[in-house]
């Protein structure tokens, strides 16, 4: 019999935003006898979501059952930028590029399968344009060697035959109100999502077809005849095929030890405001959104409710192995985050910074997604590699299509991949990780 007890379970330090102003409209429910379905899915987040979404497709008369150790929108899942990129975007290297134009527009075309997907979850379960806005997103950039990468990328789009428009400084500071901006490069494709509104859309629309159960744990998964058999704190689910989206912990379940880096990256929500408190446009349209002209920068967003806005910015990553970083890390970042915050934006040094998170990613060396069957009826979607909002989507799409025995082209070329390649060991992945990021931080310069 196969046994994977889990020692330990991740933690999320500090309140997200994102989470913080999400309604929740449909209670919790959590696990408390001993059940069997047809599927189980461990994870209640982009990729756990979007499995059990497209097994309720493929497979409608089965019961799916989905376990979610916290709340769903309260992990990463709920902690991230909100940013849903269909070009490339690539964390492990220092500037966005496209070094292989054919594996680029494969990338390219699963970016838009998974976006095109959660467009259709927007439309049947009715979220809102602040939930799910197909606005485009800029690659902002604050110094001559932005300006440089945005000009690169720029080319590399012009290559694989990609919209896009250059923005001037005027440009800029005419959407962002900021004179911190030196240019930008605008893309159409990607979508801004309000990423807790849209887990909690996607569990609320999932409710009356599958049974998600939150604060249940899976503290022990174990194969037991032709069934696996996850224990939770008060009951257990028996099912013979089992779906693990829980990114980086899946380690924990026994699975690609040493192949996955754990990291975390920081970020800072204002209190609301209203446009006319600090009198000006001091920032500009009601919503925009900067991915930074260097990976390794600042990521800032507006976001506008109801006539009261608020400005997300995230920076600085972390590898951690133990899978948790400290209260006192997240308020340090925060401190370095108000300075950047203050540069960009010198008239609002009186709005307080309401929230500070952080948040777990997965990546590993090669840039590949640690999937497939890892087990006999058990299956892994996880590793999103820094995009957790699309390459969550798509992995739990393709590996739903995968443990239903739903063949397509995509499924074929999302397979066709190498598992994650290995890491350094224990403490040289440490240094070596570390000093890596540190080293792209500080060469980022005025784009943190």
């Amino acid at each position: 019999m196969t046994r994977h007890v889990i020692k330990r379970l991740p933690i999320d330090t500090g309140v997200s935003g994102w989470e913080a102003i999400s309604e929740r409209a449909f209670p919790a429910t959590a696990l408390e006898h001993d059940i069997t379905a047809d599927w189980l899915i461990v994870g209640g987040g982009f990729a756990g979501l979007s499995a059990a979404r497209r097994l309720s497709q493929l497979r409608p008369e089965d019961k799916i059952v989905v376990l979610e150790a916290r709340e769903v929108a309260k992990g990463p899942a709920g902690r991230n930028s909100g940013f849903m990129i269909d070009v490339p975007h690539n964390l492990s290297s220092g500037e966005y590029s496209v070094a292989d134009e054919e594996a680029t527009k494969d990338e390219i075309r699963q970016n838009r399968l998974a976006i095109s997907f959660a467009a259709d979850v927007a439309a049947e379960y009715g979220l809102s344009r602040e939930t799910f806005d197909p606005s485009g997103k800029v690659n902002a950039a604050a110094s001559e060697r932005g300006l440089g990468l945005n000009d690169n990328y720029r080319k590399s789009l012009e290559k694989i035959g990609e919209e896009h428009r250059v923005l001037d400084a005027d440009q800029m500071r005419e959407m962002t109100g900021s004179r911190y901006y030196r240019g930008g490069l605008y893309t159409p494709g990607a979508v801004m999502i309000q990423p807790a509104d849209y887990i909690r859309g996607l569990a609320r629309g999932l409710s009356s077809k599958v049974s998600i159960h939150e604060h249940s744990p899976v503290l022990e998964l174990s194969r037991e005849g032709r069934s696996w058999k996850a224990k939770s704190g008060r009951g257990s689910v028996s099912a013979p095929k089992v779906i693990l989206g829980v990114n980086g912990h899946i380690q924990s379940f026994g699975h690609f030890r040493g192949r996955l880096m754990h990291i975390f990256t920081y970020a800072s929500m204002t209190s609301a405001f209203s446009q006319n408190e600090f009198g000006g446009d001091v920032t500009g349209a009601d919503r925009w959104a900067l991915l930074p002209a260097n990976p390794m920068g600042a990521t800032v967003r507006k976001i506008t409710t109801d006539g009261r806005s608020r400005i997300v910015i995230r920076t600085r990553f972390t590898y951690d192995p133990s899978l948790q970083v400290s209260e006192k890390r997240v308020a340090g970042v925060a401190a370095e985050q108000r300075r950047s915050f203050d540069a960009r934006f010198p008239g609002l040094e009186s709005l307080p910074m309401e929230y500070s998170w952080a948040g777990a990613l997965c990546l590993s060396r090669n840039h590949v997604p640690a999937f497939g069957e890892v087990e006999e009826g058990l299956f892994s979607a996880c590793c999103e590699n820094g995009l957790g909002t699309v390459k969550s989507t798509l992995a739990g799409m393709m590996a739903a299509d995968l443990a239903a025995g739903a063949g397509s082209p995509e499924l074929d070329r999302y397979r066709n991949q190498p598992e994650p390649s290995k890491l350094p060991p224990e403490p040289f992945a440490w240094l070596g990780v570390n000093s890596v990021i540190r080293f792209q931080e500080l060469r980022a310069g005025r784009e943190g």
